[in-house]
């Protein structure tokens, strides 16, 4: 039987679930006060990231392992419609939710995207997964600092994550990046229903280029925040407007 993965709960009212990205954890989610928004918030560590262990030996990375294991946490915790809200990564599985999970109600993507790689973005993908094994902390030495707008004002938050991320297996890191590579466009999905989703977009995130991002045919009925001055890490460099952009999302979910 597989383990359940590493989660925090807390707060009451409708459940909102929290999914980190590519080489974070439920750490990532401490700058937003969630604790002063009225929901219930479900913190998940995904399979490899943080405390939870990656029981995959299908030798077939997914992001649908990833989905169908948050799915076993959350009918272990009884829990009986959710919303989501995923960064980066996070938002991929989130999107698989959505798709196969009737449970699954708005999802919020921040940091994130709904299309799939291009050929060369697959390439970039792999050839992660291959210089993970052969020397994973340079590999996270190069990475982490990317993610952020300024390298040097968020200096602290770049030794945090790194730390929490050099305890990784390169295993579950190469996982990850191979899952990414291959999941699918969920652009029908969001055309489907734009009210269930929300997009949150880094106005200089470099991992999800704004100008993509709003070319995106996709985009046009869903309810789209603009980060000013802000790069992949938006909860980090301006977690004030991401926590009120919260409330009045699903803030006011609760008990309707």
């Amino acid at each position: 039987m597989l383990s359940i993965l590493n989660y925090k709960q807390f707060g009451e009212g409708e459940t909102v679930v929290f999914l980190h990205g590519f080489l974070e954890s439920i750490s990532m989610w401490e700058k937003l006060s969630l604790e002063s928004i009225h929901f219930q918030s479900i913190l998940i560590d995904l399979p490899g990231h943080g405390e939870s262990k990656n029981e995959d030996n299908s030798q077939v990375p997914s992001i649908d392992y990833m989905a169908n294991r948050v799915i076993e946490t959350l009918n272990q915790l009884g829990i009986k419609k959710y919303h989501v809200v995923g960064h980066s990564m996070g938002g991929y599985v989130a999107l698989v939710l959505k798709k196969i999970d009737v449970r699954c109600e708005k999802v919020i993507l921040l940091n994130s995207n709904f299309w799939e790689d291009s050929a060369e973005k697959q390439k970039d993908r792999i050839r992660v997964a291959d210089i993970v094994f052969k020397n994973k902390n340079l590999f996270l030495k190069e990475a982490i600092p990317n993610l952020y707008n300024d390298q040097e004002k968020y200096k602290e938050e770049i030794t945090a994550l790194l730390s929490e991320a050099l305890k990784m297996e390169a295993f579950s890191i190469a996982y990850a990046s191979l899952a990414m590579s291959k999941r699918l466009d969920f652009s029908e999905l969001i055309t489907h229903k734009p009210s269930d989703f929300v997009i949150v977009q880094g106005e200089i995130d470099a991992i999800v280029p704004r100008l993509i991002m709003e070319s995106k045919e996709a985009l046009k009925k869903v309810p789209y925040y603009l980060i000013k001055n802000t790069g992949h890490m938006s909860h980090f460099e301006n977690p004030s407007e991401i926590h009120q952009l919260l409330i009045k999302e699903l803030g006011s979910l609760e008990r309707n």
